[in-house]
């Protein structure tokens, strides 16, 4: 099996972090706060989030409605409900239904 690193628990949903870098989610689905993309339903098991394929990713956090990942390069991730700005997008309070990366500490911002 694969070691599980760090844990991150939200309101209805949880996050794992394993030592080769892979997020995996679970819980409710609602608003897309798994990652999961047009997936919504709830996961009893813990899920894989595939979006994160390529990148190394260092930490994990759940919110109540949405959740968050730290990239070994310094890029932050958000994902799920949007509304009052959570998510970091700007004017953009759209739900996310796949990791976005929050553009403020991109190169030249």
């Amino acid at each position: 099996g694969q070691r599980v690193v760090a844990v991150s628990a939200g309101g209805h949903h949880n996050l794992a972090l394993t030592a080769d870098a892979a997020v995996f989610t679970w819980g409710t689905g609602e608003g897309g706060r798994l990652g999961h993309g047009e997936d919504l339903s709830n996961q009893l098991l813990p899920k894989k989030v595939e979006a994160f394929a390529g990148q190394r990713v260092v930490a994990v956090s759940a919110g109540e409605y949405h959740s968050l990942a730290l990239t070994a390069d310094g890029a932050a991730f958000t994902w799920g409900e949007g509304g009052h700005g959570c998510l970091g997008h700007g004017e953009d309070l759209s739900n996310q239904l796949l990791p976005k990366k929050v553009e403020t500490w991109a190169p030249g911002q």
